[in-house]
């Protein structure tokens, strides 16, 4: 027997990022509010049974739409009633 090193394996490549979870992180930070978080969900799901890379871009796409969501909320029950008071109170 020689004393020679057992030969590596070799090192297993990257798991492949899910489009889906990078689609959402792009359309978080572009402001996008419903698409993000509907992707961002469907790809935590496909990145648990697939074994996808990616969770961190779905993660960051969620948080970013569920913020526009918050803000689009916010602007519709706040501030948007506001301007047609002051407009209306402006008219007459």
């Amino acid at each position: 027997m020689s004393d020679s090193p057992a030969p590596y394996a070799a090192p297993s490549p990257a798991p492949h990022t899910n489009g889906l979870a990078i689609t959402s992180f792009v359309l978080g930070i572009l402001g996008f509010a419903l698409i993000p978080v509907i992707l961002g969900h469907i790809a935590l799901s496909q990145i648990r049974t697939r074994g996808d890379g990616g969770k961190v871009f779905a993660i960051i796409g969620l948080v970013l739409g569920y913020l526009g969501l918050v803000w689009w909320i916010i602007f519709l029950v706040f501030i948007l009633p506001l301007l047609f008071i002051g407009a209306a109170s402006s008219l007459g």
